[in-house]
């Protein structure tokens, strides 16, 4: 019997609130029915703002305990816990990937999942039944991460969802008690029509071409995961299959996620 190769898998960029997202009316249940909607991935490779490494690592591959990189929350968001398996397997491919093509790896076996990778994983895949392998990111810089999601598409092929985990507006300093600022309705508008338009050259740049960008991510490590979603969305001409599955705001900060292909 000839075997029946996995179905492409899409590539994600998804905003990751915070911890209290789990207690928000409307958000957990938004992030359930878009894993409901997807094909059932074999693993899911996570890349998240709040792991930033260089040379480009990757975090243990079997399970160990969450990183709580968060302060002066409740205790019950310390008690989460989110024993996924483990994914040596993708490890490898991840490695040779990277490496064929030149770029250098390394592994840091004792970091577990941080907030940016778990906050959505149990409101998605809640069992923990679903192996996830996360990398940092190395960069900052756009086109060196569309580079490197590039690199990985062919992942996608083999059952694995490609995740970038951020915030699509991003700037807790500059918010005020009540409503959505100025800025960041008008970055998240602006957003949108660029991904629709599939203004590629203009969310590279976005920092300069996006009204109140500097205001929106004053630091970018946010903003940053679409870039390798958009990579290995490119790597297979799916960057005008796209869509946003979530959008709205949350604490005065645009929420919006998308799926490419």
């Amino acid at each position: 019997m000839t075997a029946v190769a996995p179905e492409r898998m899409p590539a994600l960029y998804l905003s990751h609130g915070a911890p209290p997202l789990a207690d928000d009316a409307v958000w957990p249940g938004q992030l359930a029915a878009w894993s409901a909607e997807l094909p059932r991935p074999k693993a899911v490779l996570m890349v998240s703002a709040h792991w930033e490494e260089a040379p480009l690592a990757l975090a243990a591959t079997e399970t160990v305990p969450l990183v709580y990189d968060f302060w002066g929350f409740p205790e019950h968001y310390y008690q989460v816990r989110y024993a996924a398996p483990g994914a040596p397997e993708l490890a490898d491919a991840v490695r040779k990937l990277l490496r064929t093509a030149g770029a250098p790896v390394q592994d840091i076996e004792e970091r577990g999942l941080d907030h940016g990778a778990y906050v959505p994983l149990v409101e998605m895949y809640p069992d923990a039944d679903v192996p996830v392998l996360q990398i940092s990111l190395p960069t900052l810089d756009p086109q060196r991460l569309m580079e490197i999601g590039r690199r990985l598409a062919p992942l996608r092929d083999a059952g694995v969802l490609i995740v970038g985990s951020g915030f699509f507006t991003h700037n807790l300093a500059a918010l005020r008690q009540g409503g959505v600022p100025t800025w960041s309705a008008e970055f998240d508008a602006w957003g949108r029509e660029a991904l629709d338009a599939q203004d590629v050259d203009a969310l590279l740049d976005f920092a300069h071409k996006s009204p109140a960008g500097q205001l929106a991510h004053p630091r970018t490590e946010h903003f940053a995961p679409l870039f390798v979603a958009m990579g290995a969305a490119d790597a297979t001409g799916e960057l005008g299959r796209q869509r946003s599955v979530i959008d709205g705001f949350w604490m005065g900060l645009a929420k919006r996620s998308v799926q490419f292909g």
